[in-house]
């Protein structure tokens, strides 16, 4: 909203409502003259609200902000309409004019100034939101169905990788001990058939040591089996 000196915004003053809470809107005055142009700040319900400032002065071709703030309420007006009223009044000032210089007179409309005002509503609107709390567990823990259902955004997706990436691993590693596995009984089984043959080839050779005048089993023999057999407890320890 905009008169001759000052441009208003916003048009209406917008109070996110909350009980027991004090709560601030911003106005901001433009001067779009090369006046300096002073202006006041009136309300119907002075008790329920504070203006800082309430009265002010704006320099030419530049800005200035109003803070109102809102006392904390009690309770909610029925509907959550407002019927307070804001009205601000603003007239052209002297040159290098200061907020010490501002008069209740200078609005007296009766004294002959040119005063214009502005009839400002109050609005009571829904506070914002608070931000979803992330659900503990939300990435590792969740399906990707169940995150879809829950807020139907990209950030939903993130669990579904990492929960797929988390089982392939698992089942990589199964299926290397699997193989390991199988090597070494592998290995175990011809351990144990090598190690029955070279038994039957000893008991052969002393059958055959028995019947031979020597009546010895030789040395040769002796050293290859016994050296087989410390080769055969050390596979069979490691497996």
């Amino acid at each position: 909203m905009s008169n001759e000196l000052l441009t208003i915004d916003p048009v209406d003053l917008q109070f996110p409502f909350e009980l027991k809470k004090q709560i601030s809107c911003s106005l901001y005055l433009g001067n779009k003259t090369d006046n300096y142009v002073a202006f006041k700040v009136k309300t119907t319900n002075p008790k329920k609200y504070c203006v800082r400032p309430n009265t002010g002065v704006v320099h030419p071709r530049s800005s200035s902000e109003v803070l109102v703030t809102m006392q904390a309420q009690k309770e909610a007006p029925a509907d959550m309409q407002c019927k307070d009223k804001f009205l601000l009044q603003c007239v052209v000032a002297s040159p290098g004019a200061t907020p010490k210089d501002v008069t209740h007179e200078m609005f007296s409309k009766e004294a002959g100034h040119r005063v214009e005002e502005t009839k400002l509503k109050v609005v009571y609107v829904a506070p914002p939101r608070p931000p979803s709390p992330v659900r503990e567990g939300s990435e590792e823990g969740s399906s990707p169905r169940a995150s879809v259902s829950d807020n139907g955004n990209a950030s939903d997706f993130t669990a579904a990788p990492r929960f797929s990436a988390d089982r392939f691993d698992a089942q990589d590693n199964s299926s290397e001990a699997r193989a390991l596995v199988s090597r070494l009984t592998e290995e175990k089984n011809s351990a144990v058939q090598l190690n029955n043959r070279l038994q039957q080839e000893l008991d052969q050779l002393q059958r055959e040591s028995k019947r031979s005048q020597s009546g010895g089993i030789p040395l040769m023999y002796v050293l290859l089996v016994g050296l087989i057999g410390l080769i055969l407890g050390y596979i069979m320890k490691s497996t």
